[in-house]
């Protein structure tokens, strides 16, 4: 429960910080306004913290950065035409805003920007009465007119005006509810739900950069489960991503099978649970849950009914790497992301088949040749995607993942796993051959690889000796 006391204390903390006292006192001394706005309000309140510090001020653009120039070591003006400047300011980087009453029009992606005039205006038109805060400063006085302090001490997400028009003057914000839902762990207004439900085919409008940001900060939550939940309940997740509402595979009463929809879900917050447990220390890994949510929408493409009752989804990695893949392309989200998680979601059965019967040395180091870079990450998604509530198969899964683990790290230590390659080079497979570049280059380096990789590091003079007798074979 909030309390507020504990609440206004740390914001004169933050009032009395470097940063925002020598923001204060500079437009202050130039006859302007400040306030924190945001995120920093709010989480001050909450007493969680926060790493961005966002003003809102009635100073112009030009003036703003007339003021910030001698307090700060680096000013940037990207956001002019919005009224943002940026700026460096003891170390820390900050944006200062012009009083703002922007809107879209309903059919393009860009807003159109009016400056404003009082800070309570600029307020009302954010995205939800919790954001809708400030803390003008060097005084020290919350102004809240739209009630955020009372939603914070409810739980709950409401948008300040009617949630039609703050979702039709932008309608990201609808992504932005789920989103702080699960950040913040709050409830949606019934009223704000419903509007999202209404109006979710307006997304259309919002450009795809925009969009995987959200999801992007949607899934570096502590319970992005939660805000996925509600893009699925009301319809939102189809507009961008119809591949998760499409897991809700229908269970008729002969082919019993597990919802993957909620297969899914869980094994995104266990992998989220293994994650934070090797790795306590590191941000929140998105291929990683990218990988999780997205490792079995190749399912409904590849069920089959059985006889006796069986489905199945044979080949579901292979055509779930190729759907992820087209689906992060069209979210704009770059290679080195559309790469890893492909080849996760195309690698996430692999292990399954060490678990019947014990792999031989050769099969271990192939699972970590395929796996490359991806390793770590392989083996959190496949550990996260046992969900069967058999106690005895989860017992022999985990058991057997410890093993596979335990036997990769002792063949890293004897033959340097992490770079696996033949014994010769491809300038020594042309000085024995006596062949130039070109495919038996290729084809023989190949060979020394399956050697390799077979029976282990051959030395030298044994990876001549086996080369020289496969080249005698090809005639």
């Amino acid at each position: 429960m909030l309390n507020m006391a504990a609440g206004l204390a740390r914001l004169g903390d933050l009032a009395a910080s470097p940063v925002v006292a020598t923001l204060a006192q500079a437009f202050a001394d130039a006859g302007h306004g400040l306030a924190v706005v945001g995120g920093p309000v709010r989480d001050a309140l909450l007493g969680r913290t926060t790493n961005d510090l966002d003003f809102t001020t009635d100073a112009r653009p030009d003036d703003i950065l007339r003021i910030v120039t001698p307090v700060s070591s680096a000013q940037w003006d990207i956001g002019r035409a919005f009224g943002t400047i940026g700026a460096r300011v003891q170390g820390e980087q900050v944006e200062i805003t012009t009083y703002r009453a922007d809107s879209y029009d309903g059919e393009t992606r860009k807003p159109t920007v009016e400056f404003g005039d009082t800070l309570e205006a600029d307020l009302t038109r954010r995205d939800f009465t919790v954001n809708a805060m400030a803390l003008r400063v060097p005084d020290v006085r919350l102004v809240d007119p739209t009630g955020g302090v009372e939603d914070l001490v409810a739980g709950v997400l409401r948008t300040p005006i009617d949630p039609r028009v703050s979702f039709g003057d932008d309608p990201l914000r609808m992504l932005r509810a789920a989103r702080f839902s699960a950040q913040l762990g709050f409830a949606i207004e019934e009223g704000t739900l419903a509007a999202i439900a209404d109006l979710r085919e307006t997304l259309a409008i919002v450009s795809p950069e925009r969009v995987q940001g959200e999801l992007t900060r949607l899934l570096q939550t502590d319970d992005p489960v939660r805000g996925l939940r509600v893009l699925v309940e009301t319809g939102l997740i189809d507009q961008f991503l119809p591949e998760i509402p499409a897991l809700r595979l229908e269970v008729d009463e002969h082919h019993h099978h597990k919802d993957v929809y909620e297969h899914s879900l869980t094994v995104l917050a266990q992998a989220i649970e293994h994650e934070r447990a090797r790795h306590p220390d590191a941000e929140p890994d998105v291929k990683l849950r990218l990988a999780a949510l997205l490792h079995d929408i190749g399912k409904p493409r590849t069920r089959k009914l059985e006889p006796g009752g069986a489905v199945s989804f044979h080949h579901h990695d292979l055509v779930g790497a190729r759907m992820a893949k087209k689906r992060l392309q069209a979210l704009r989200y770059d290679g080195e992301t559309i790469g890893s998680v492909s080849k996760l979601i195309e690698l996430h059965l692999r292990f399954f088949g060490y678990a019947e019967g014990a792999w031989t040395d050769s099969a271990v180091r192939r699972y970590v040749r395929d796996a490359g870079d991806e390793l770590e990450r392989l083996h959190i998604l496949t550990r996260a995607d046992v969900t069967t509530r058999n106690r005895r198969k989860a017992a022999r899964l985990a058991h057997a993942y410890d093993d596979i683990e335990a036997r990769i790290a002792a063949l890293r230590e004897q033959e340097e796993l992490d770079a696996i390659r033949p014994d010769l080079d491809g300038n020594e497979i042309q000085r024995i051959l006596d062949v130039g570049p070109g495919p038996v280059v290729g084809q023989a380096y190949r060979f020394l690889l399956d050697l390799r990789l077979d029976e282990g590091a051959l030395g030298p003079e044994e990876a001549e000796r086996r080369l020289r007798a496969w080249w005698a074979e090809q005639g």
